[in-house]
């Protein structure tokens, strides 16, 4: 009797040790890749689609006025183009994982596809890093100007590209937020499974 328990409490032992990560793979990290996701997205549609056209007075002759109109687009600033590509790339990135948290497993060699989703997962940290952070000084900028440089803020005129900006620019720090998220949690969860030399479970 006693050699039998002492059979049965290491597959317990086992089979709790298998569970947990099945769970946490099959919830926690796809739950948080798929609100990254969303937020990208989002922001990443929002700045594309923005855009804002309006006719200006530039001129009155006699009693004829010569207008001029003016568009705002994305395209018009880099640092917006840039952004949009970085959230996007992280957009494509996270459907990507979320499809190998439930197949990567059939292709994997020695655990091998966590260290690339965890090398991918610090890039795109950087990539919407960097645009959000440069998107975010345009709009600043464009916001409130800048009197030593002589640079005028457009935000009073065009009120409405600026505020659609600033949605996708809230949306962008909240997918880097969750990027970061994730990223401290697979390194976590790398690191246990390197200790105990089993990589099957990690999520």
């Amino acid at each position: 009797m006693a050699q039998e328990g002492n059979g049965q409490k290491p597959a317990v032992g086992e089979n709790n040790n298998i569970t947990k990560p099945m769970d946490y793979c099959k919830w926690v990290m796809p739950l948080l890749r798929l609100l990254a996701f969303g937020a990208t997205i989002s922001a990443t549609l929002v700045m594309a689609l923005n855009k804002q056209e309006k006719t200006f007075v530039v001129a009155t002759i006699g009693t004829n006025t010569i207008q001029a109109t003016v568009k705002a687009k994305f395209q018009h600033t880099p640092a917006f183009v840039f952004f949009v590509v970085a959230n996007g790339l992280c957009s494509l990135h996270n459907l990507l994982m979320l499809a190998s948290c439930f197949v990567g497993s059939k292709y994997d060699y020695k655990g091998l596809r966590f260290y690339v989703i965890g090398i991918l997962d610090m890039i795109y940290v950087a990539l919407v890093s960097g645009g959000a952070t440069a998107a975010a000084f345009m709009g600043q900028l464009g916001r409130d100007g800048n009197s030593h440089a002589r640079w005028n803020k457009i935000c009073d005129n065009f009120d409405t590209f600026c505020s659609h900006g600033e949605g996708a620019i809230i949306a962008s720090f909240i997918g880097l937020l969750l990027m970061i998220i994730i990223t401290g949690i697979n390194i976590i969860q790398l690191k246990k499974v390197q200790n105990s030399g089993n990589y099957a479970i990690i999520p």
